[in-house]
């Protein structure tokens, strides 16, 4: 650890973890899940100066070692480039179960209705939100945050600081983010299907019984199957989140040319 480290190295050693802090921060402090947790700032600067800390001593050769002669602000810009790309991949996948819980709500008759996001202070669809929250409790559950650490460890032994930054792949990141929204859906496919077989049978109704005011009982009816199916649709989403989590793991070495 840092006390291990000759005095003539220090400031090198230092220098590295402010350095790969950049490659940790942005995802702990802009992406989902964490930003779906209310902690301090200074709790996430914490955290990201902690897991740098130990990966520079786990990894001198590919740290502490290549930052002599060469230019500090190139290796920032480098180590941003990744940190960004990570959060990004990761922020991709959440932001696919919001959009697929906010067609859910806008097929269900919910398009008006939002909840406010007391970390973020931004608008949230109704669906979206459980199923956002509901992804981060898989998350966390299942270990999936020591598979991000295990990801910023890979990335230091095959992308060391000074890593050119300009190798990103950007088909690697369209496909990533078409991956991300198709599997999305099937989050809320067994509502979706039903709710529009309820529109098929309410669009008959309207037909037959020109009298009755159809609009009013279909907001009705989808609206009440909607609170019963997005519990089933929570039950069968296990698998799909660790997919979607997955993809990011998988991706992110394309996306920075290293896959």
């Amino acid at each position: 650890m840092a006390a291990d480290v000759p005095p003539d190295q220090l400031s090198g050693f230092v220098e590295a973890v402010l350095l790969l802090s950049m490659r940790v921060a942005p995802t702990l402090s802009f992406a989902q899940p964490f930003t779906l947790l209310r902690l301090p700032p200074l709790i996430r600067v914490a955290m990201g100066l902690g897991l740098s800390l130990a990966m520079v001593s786990t990894f001198p050769t590919q740290t502490v070692d290549r930052l002599a002669g060469r230019n500090v602000l190139t290796i920032a810009a480098g180590e941003l480039l990744i940190g960004l790309t990570v959060a990004l991949s990761l922020s991709l996948a959440f932001a696919s179960i919001l959009w697929a819980g906010r067609a859910l709500d806008i097929q269900a008759g919910f398009g008006l209705a939002t909840l406010a996001d007391p970390t973020t202070s931004a608008q949230l669809p109704l669906a979206g939100t459980i199923l956002a929250y509901a992804g981060a409790a898989v998350f966390f559950a299942t270990g999936a945050q020591y598979d991000l650490v295990s990801l910023w460890a890979a990335s230091i032994e095959r992308l060391p600081m000074g890593y050119a930054a300009g190798r990103l792949d950007l088909a690697a990141l369209a496909e990533h983010m078409g991956s991300t929204f198709t599997l999305a859906l099937g989050l809320i496919g067994v509502a979706v299907l039903v709710i529009f077989l309820m529109d098929l049978a309410i669009a008959f109704m309207s037909r037959t019984l020109p009298q009755m005011n159809v609009l009013l009982f279909g907001f009705q009816v989808k609206a009440m199957a909607m609170l019963i199916l997005l519990p089933v649709c929570l039950a069968l989403a296990g698998g799909l989140y660790l997919r979607l989590f997955t993809l990011v793991w998988q991706n992110v070495p394309r996306i920075l040319g290293a896959g």
